[in-house]
């Protein structure tokens, strides 16, 4: 069927990543460092990965495409809400695991899963999850997360924290992993408030 749906200009990509965290419904993946649009069927044609595009990489076109597919994107997303790894904390996880190769990596801290009540359909969801705390583990993480990014084939960097003082040293942490790594891996940093809602 001909139909809308967005068409992605690698040449303009330039891997950042927010795309893929906009899409809601999974169509699009970061592969060798470009936005791919690899399930055409996920792909709903409403474009809400548009708008945060810094490069205006993504349009919309009229094509022959797959019809958009609600019953398999919601099938996706209940396979994806689910751990993909154990052990989730930091001090406990393996610097290199099957695991990690091609993973989207969510760096949370402990408390993020209680006061957030999405944390595993928004967060969890198709990302290998470590979590931490510098407060009560009196570590810095910032070594071994090095090691893990520069060791594994990592696609993106979720840093998720409360608005508190003490979580500055996980972003902190995962910050100098990022820079310390070597490579140019797209990250952000989402801040929960204590009451329970994402901080813009």
């Amino acid at each position: 069927m001909v139909r809308k749906i967005i068409h992605i200009d690698e040449e303009k990509c330039n891997g950042c990543g927010i795309c893929a965290t906009a899409c809601h419904e999974g169509a699009i993946e970061i592969i060798d460092g470009k936005a791919k649009l690899t399930r055409e069927h996920f792909c709903d044609g409403f474009g809400d990965c548009l708008p945060g595009c810094p490069t205006g990489a993504i349009t919309f076109e009229e094509r022959e495409a797959p019809a958009y597919d609600e019953a398999a994107v919601l099938k996706a997303k209940q396979e994806k809400d689910r751990l993909l790894n154990w052990p989730v904390q930091i001090r406990l996880a393996p610097v290199q695991s099957p695991y990690f190769e091609g993973a989207k990596l969510l760096i949370a801290a402990d408390c993020t899963a209680y006061a957030y009540a999405g944390f595993h359909s928004e967060f969890v969801a198709g990302r290998v999850t470590l979590i931490g705390c510098p407060k009560l583990d009196g570590v810095n993480y910032s070594e071994k997360l090095t090691e893990i990014l520069k060791q594994n084939d990592i696609r993106s960097v979720t840093v998720l924290r409360m608005e508190v003082p003490c979580c500055g040293g996980l972003e902190m942490a995962a910050k100098k992993a990022l820079q310390d790594c070597g490579k140019m891996i797209p990250w952000q940093v989402v801040t929960i408030s204590i009451d329970g809602k994402i901080l813009d």
